[in-house]
């Protein structure tokens, strides 16, 4: 298998749109889980809160504490007063206001172009910049304080949930599309795998003695971006930031020295730890931005377990499950998730691979 070369088409399966998750589980901890050993290649089917007894005292689970933002915000165009979505990437400049956005639909908008925001229109945007055919980057133009103008977009944006899920945002999403142990802004999406954790469940499992180790990746939509070549080694990710202190480096270097179990929840936890490993295979504290992208043949160097949830085809996450799972077993599994009808994508059931 290491010596096959793996390609985009590998990674391709009938989704059933019913099977597309529009809503979480009535209890986070109650979605479903199925658990997949490795080593002796089973398949068993599990409630996510039974994921407690595949931990003991001193393992680890790896927690991102990204949080999402309300990056989506509805716009009027000048002139014509045009209905423009506009998507909040990331923050360019704090002083300026500069963001890089996508707009919808971008053909409509071109540099110079000033968007409306809100019943009253005290927030303007000006078009500065077009990055890419649906990128642009905006210049708000705000008279209050950065603190004002910050409250102002969290006042006006609302809950990024994913384009597939075709309804109104509910006050219940802006709960439920974020993880109970969301801390550091600057998500615009939900690091998925983390979103099945309940307080109950992380109360049990920090009496049973497990660690948490704290990490961040603001999670961007390069994440979900489409990979469009079928030669693997030719796409690009989009750049994530990452932070890891030392005391999130040293829980995890300590269980790994005593051979304990590691977990990465969800393929961000999974991609901010592999950005940082030193020469002689342990975690090394880091901030800044990574574009790493793991897919089959991947030596992975300090996880040796991980929770993620069922992932959508050609996609860069199926791709890293892939590399952890083995490609055979990851297609045998995700057959049988079908069959035995597992809810996918962001609001869907989680897997354990161990």
């Amino acid at each position: 298998m290491q010596n096959f070369k793996m390609k985009l088409s590998h990674f391709q399966f009938d989704l059933p749109d019913e099977l597309l998750a529009e809503f979480p589980a009535e209890n986070r901890d109650e979605s479903r889980l199925m658990v997949l050993n490795r080593e002796k290649q089973t398949i068993e089917h599990k409630m996510f809160k039974d994921l407690i007894e595949y931990f003991d005292e001193d393992d680890v689970l790896i927690l991102n504490n990204t949080k999402v933002f309300p990056a989506r915000l509805y716009g009027n165009k000048e002139k014509t007063g045009a209905r423009i979505e506009v998507f909040l990437l990331r923050e360019l400049n704090e002083e300026q206001r500069l963001w890089d956005v996508l707009v919808d639909p971008a053909r409509k908008i071109r540099i110079g172009n000033k968007l409306y925001f809100g019943e009253d229109e005290t927030l303007v945007a000006e078009v500065i910049d077009n990055t890419t055919s649906r990128g642009r980057t905006l210049r708000f133009l705000y008279d209050g304080s950065y603190q004002e103008f910050r409250r102002k977009l969290n006042e006006l944006g609302e809950t990024p949930l994913p384009k597939y899920i075709n309804r109104e945002v509910t006050p219940e999403d802006e709960v439920r599309y974020q993880t109970i142990f969301a801390k550091n802004e600057g998500a615009v999406a939900a690091p998925t795998a983390g979103l099945h954790f309940s307080k109950h469940l992380l109360k049990r499992l920090e009496i049973k003695g497990v660690n948490f180790a704290e990490v961040t990746l603001h999670v961007g939509l390069g994440t979900f971006n489409p990979v469009e070549v079928e030669d693997l080694s030719k796409h690009k990710m989009d750049s994530e930031e990452i932070k890891i202190d030392a005391t999130a480096a040293n829980i995890i270097n300590t269980a790994k020295l005593n051979k304990k179990r590691i977990c990465a929840v969800g393929t961000t936890a999974m991609r901010a730890i592999e950005s940082s490993v030193s020469t002689n295979g342990t975690l090394n504290e880091f901030e800044g931005w990574t574009n790493k992208f793991i897919f089959p043949p991947y030596d992975f160097s300090i996880a040796n377990c991980m929770i993620t949830n069922f992932h959508t085809p050609k996609s860069t996450l199926l791709m890293m499950a892939s590399a952890f799972a083995g490609h055979e077993f990851i297609k045998k599994a995700y057959d049988e998730a079908i069959k035995e009808k597992y809810n996918f994508y962001s609001y869907g059931d989680a897997m354990l691979i161990i």
